[in-house]
């Protein structure tokens, strides 16, 4: 099951945390795995030599003139997981232009132009598979990330309204939707314990998860298995969002 042999990948922000359990994950099933990161090359080459085939490719996904140089170095690929996200933590009145520029250029611009990039070769191929990595915050108000839960409550919009077009050709859409999960993102509030307790009690679970309760949901959307699956938004919080 979930054999990914032959097929190419495209993980942005792969290179820690979330997205890089997942490019990890896609590769031990067969894919061939470009990591995608932003802030240095370096990073982009310690996260591949975790993983056995991948490729690096750096380009900061707020800048468009990158999107072209990223498509420059992969080519046309299979499946496309969309996981790179910039999130500053302010009260809402506080962001700059600046702060909300980058923040909706990354989480949902680029997310257009990428899908948009992409599926034109899925399309002549007759099957793809394009995942996007939202948030518990697209649900749930919290005083400090007002733009990133708009930016990724926009994205799953994106994803429902584009999932029925490309559909005919065999290409599924779906969105996965984490919770609290331990990532260096996340590092400093949950290593204050009487945070992290505050954070688990607002998880039905009852325990913060892991990329490894998250990736394994990426790859069936992005498998054979999962081919009737498309326009969904996977939930992967602990029953997170069920809670006000």
């Amino acid at each position: 099951m979930f054999d990914l042999t032959g097929r190419t990948a495209l993980v942005t922000g792969a290179t820690q945390g979330i997205g890089f359990e997942i490019a990890r994950l896609l590769a031990a099933h067969g894919a061939k795995v470009f990591v995608n990161g932003a802030s240095s090359e370096e990073k982009c080459k310690r996260a591949v030599a975790k993983i056995p085939g991948a490729v690096p490719v750096r380009a900061d996904l707020t800048q468009m003139a990158e999107l072209e140089r990223l498509y420059a170095v992969t080519g046309d690929v299979d499946i496309l997981v969309l996981n790179a996200s910039v999130q500053y933590k302010r009260a809402w009145d506080e962001f700059s232009e600046a702060d909300f520029d980058e923040q909706v250029d990354c989480n949902l611009k680029s997310s257009y132009f990428l899908i948009k990039k992409y599926a034109d070769g899925m399309k002549k191929r007759g099957w793809g598979r394009i995942v996007t990595i939202g948030s518990v915050n697209q649900y749930n108000q919290h005083p400090e990330l007002t733009l990133y839960g708009i930016t990724k409550a926009a994205q799953l919009k994106l994803v429902q309204n584009i999932a029925p077009a490309l559909a005919p050709f065999g290409i599924t859409m779906n969105n996965v939707a984490p919770g609290a999960i331990e990532t260096p993102r996340n590092e400093a509030v949950l290593s204050d314990p009487a945070n992290r307790s505050a954070v688990e009690g607002k998880i039905p679970c009852g325990y913060v998860g892991t990329p490894e309760d998250v990736a394994p949901a990426v790859l069936l959307l992005c498998s054979e298995e999962g081919r009737y699956i498309t326009g969904a938004d996977l939930r992967v919080d602990g029953g997170m969002s069920l809670k006000s």
